[in-house]
């Protein structure tokens, strides 16, 4: 018989913790190296080329190299003609609308304040959150350059030079990015799947074989955890791959990132292993290498069955919810040939992504936007009326940190304050003051360019949760040193910049977190009782009897479903940075729903494959009589997690349901409908009930916790 005993470590001071963080982070990885490589070659690159030909603004040229999405071949071509285009549009905005303000200084002020408007506006309502920060940049750079007193013709030519360097930069990056491409089909998407599957089917080796677990592999598993799969599906909605495939794939995805919080959980836990259980870990390996080997070869996996039944019961926790989950992995699919005909068109798709602007009409936005500009209108003023333009980058910290909420406002903040720090004192400053004046040729600069890039990179191949730092200690290093076409000997350059993101952080800490804050806790909460909705919403799924649009609908619910995952995620890392009376509160309504989340996502999973029984997919059809009985089940499944949501905004529900009877009527149903006397059930209706059964347990569970 197996015991299990969870082992809790307990860090003695927040310094044991950063260092314990810090270590995780910056730990290397498969593939890590690599894309460090190839971003300092490529902002090296840059470099010596706005150098030698005396290109002006070379430094956000540099740092564009280092933003520019590296995700795969097609996403950083798109990454970079985004980056070009949005650039050229702000410069002809700007340069556009200028002209009638410029010698009128009332209308001068609206101007910049209306363009901060707009560029705050954009970072909220776009869809495409590149597109608004390189919006946003382009202000913050070229609004300045109006503000000096000379010829307007110079302030058009440096205007113009802004665009070369960009162009310069998302060039050379492409160039790069493509000489090193692999040229294999299902980069984007399936072979980082297949490396996930790969790394829990290793974990699940080491306890079948009885070995300890490798210290590499448990820290590979926990990056590949913290990373999530935000990134993978955002990759795959960029993709070409049909509307069908990535239904299909979607699924596996948000399967494929349960198995990995189950694998991480499982590796801090302390348990002795049965011969039984060695043969279900056993089992789970083989069946993970089934699963990589048919998604690599564009097979549909065959659907399997890991039946603990007859075998002794095993005390080791989540054994069983693992292989529950893998299970689903094959149930993710439906078939091609029936779901095909009932798929928008590609290019419906690409349209309306094209044209998607987000809730233009949303009063948040404006909200948003009056923040935002308000920030940075004091900020432009004070510098403005203290003759100072050297702290200008008060303005850029104000759009590049605003965000919606305070605990992740502030996280970005503190990053962002560190890395200038970092990048700004320590770094441009300290090379200024024992090293360049040792240098006397631009080869030795190089060398130190280079340590300065790769040191930045490798921070931003970080988690979300730390990769900000690494381009703010970048972007600190190059207004520093690539300013000018010389070696930079004043400390005031360094000193002003650092002024400058110290003031922006001051009045962002004013307006968004005392005069409007919403706290990452309330957002946090508001987020989750959001998705419990959503879900009821989606178990009631289909609202309409057309197919084409019942499945339009179902996967627009599930991706906002998927995408409140994520922002939860990120908000509970913002809880974290948030102080005051209410933090113990707040924290502790932090691990609930972190708590709850993981059971959510699992209902969220389970009911994905069971809404192809309630539209009759081929494969999935029901008879007449058990597709009633799903429709009061799941109307009462609905019920439940409405009622789940009503409890935490502090209201009374309705009616509790009792989900056990729920189950119990459609399984009587199924056995009614049994042509057989006694009633033997087929293999689709048994995996149909386990399925219910599944999400009844769940939602029954998750409704006594909350």
């Amino acid at each position: 018989m197996a015991t299990a005993a969870q082992s809790l470590t307990q860090l003695s001071s927040p310094l044991s913790w950063m260092r314990e963080f810090l270590k995780q982070e910056l730990a290397p990885y498969p593939g890590r190296a690599a894309v460090v490589g190839r971003m300092t070659l490529a902002a090296t690159l840059v470099m010596v080329i706005g150098m030698t030909f005396r290109i002006p603004y070379t430094f956000q040229g540099a740092v564009y190299a280092l933003m520019i999405s590296r995700e795969s071949p097609r996403a950083t071509l798109r990454s970079a003609a985004i980056i070009t285009i949005v650039t050229v549009i702000g410069a002809s905005y700007l340069l556009l609308s200028v002209q009638f303000v410029v010698s009128i200084p009332e209308l001068h002020l609206l101007w910049v304040i209306s363009s901060f408007f707009l560029a705050f506006y954009a970072i909220s309502a776009l869809t495409n959150y590149t597109a608004a920060v390189i919006f946003a940049i382009v202000n913050s750079v070229v609004i300045p350059l109006w503000d000096r007193h000379v010829p307007a013709e110079l302030n058009v030519e440096d205007t113009l030079w802004l665009c070369l360097a960009v162009f310069v930069g998302v060039v050379i990056t492409g160039a790069v990015e493509l000489a090193f491409v692999r040229l294999r089909p299902g980069d984007e998407v399936v072979i980082p799947i297949t490396e996930r599957l790969a790394a829990v089917e290793n974990l699940f080796i080491c306890y079948a074989e009885s070995r300890p677990v490798d210290p590499a592999l448990q820290k590979h598993l926990m990056r590949l955890d913290a990373l999530g799969t935000s990134l993978l599906r955002r990759t795959l909605r960029r993709s070409d791959y049909s509307t069908e495939y990535s239904v299909e794939i979607g699924g596996v995805l948000v399967l494929v990132g349960r198995v990995i919080d189950l694998a991480v959980s499982l590796t801090h836990l302390n348990f002795e292993l049965s011969s039984s259980d060695q043969r279900r870990f056993r089992n789970l390996a083989s069946t993970l290498a089934t699963f990589r080997h048919d998604l690599n070869s564009r097979r549909i996996p065959a659907t399997v069955q890991l039946d603990s039944d007859g075998q002794p019961a095993s005390l080791i926790p989540l054994l069983s919810e693992m292989e529950q989950t893998v299970t689903l992995i094959p149930q993710a699919f439906a078939d091609s040939g029936s779901i095909q005909e009932y798929l928008p068109s590609a290019d419906d798709t690409r349209q309306r992504r094209l044209l998607a602007l987000g809730e233009l009409g949303n009063p948040e936005h404006l909200r948003f936007a009056l923040k935002g500009s308000l920030a940075a209108s004091i900020c432009y003023m004070f510098y403005n009326a203290v003759a100072w333009p050297g702290i200008s980058t008060a303005v850029t910290t104000c759009l590049l940190t605003a965000l919606s909420t305070v605990g992740s406002s502030r996280q970005k903040q503190v990053l962002r304050v560190a890395g200038a720090i970092v990048g700004g004192f320590v770094i441009g400053m300290g090379s200024q003051v024992f090293i360049l004046p040792h240098l006397d040729s631009i080869a030795g600069f190089v060398v130190l360019f280079i340590a300065a890039t790769a040191f930045s990179a490798w921070f931003m191949t970080s988690s979300p949760r730390l990769s900000y730092f690494g381009i703010q200690v970048a972007l600190a290093f190059y207004l520093i040193n690539l300013s000018e076409f010389k070696m930079q000997t004043s400390l005031t350059v360094a000193r002003d910049r650092v002024i400058g993101i110290l003031l922006g952080l001051f009045v962002m800490w004013l307006v968004f977190d005392q005069l409007w804050g919403a706290p990452a806790a309330v957002e946090m909460r508001r987020t989750f009782v959001s998705n419990l909705r959503l879900l009821a919403q989606l178990v009631r799924e289909p609202s309409s009897k057309e197919r084409r649009t019942a499945l339009t609908q179902s996967i627009a619910l599930g991706e906002t479903i998927n995408s409140n995952f994520d922002t939860i995620r990120a908000l509970a890392d913002g809880v974290l940075l948030e102080f005051g009376p209410s933090r113990a509160q707040d924290l502790a309504l932090r691990n609930r729903i972190r708590r709850w989340q993981a059971d959510l996502r699992l209902v969220f999973i389970t009911r994905v494959v069971l809404w192809k029984y309630r539209v009759g997919l081929s494969g999935f059809e029901l008879p007449e009589a058990i597709r009633s009985a799903q429709v009061e089940f799941d109307n009462r499944i609905a019920t439940a997690l409405d009622g789940m949501a009503d409890r935490i905004e502090g209201k009374r529900p309705a009616k509790t349901q009792d989900l056990t009877d729920a189950y119990a009527q459609l399984e009587r149903a199924a056995l009614q409908a049994s042509p057989k006397s006694p009633p033997q059930l087929t293999p689709q209706m048994q995996s149909f009930l386990i399925l219910s059964r599944r999400v009844a347990d769940l939602a029954g569970c998750l409704e006594k916790e909350i």
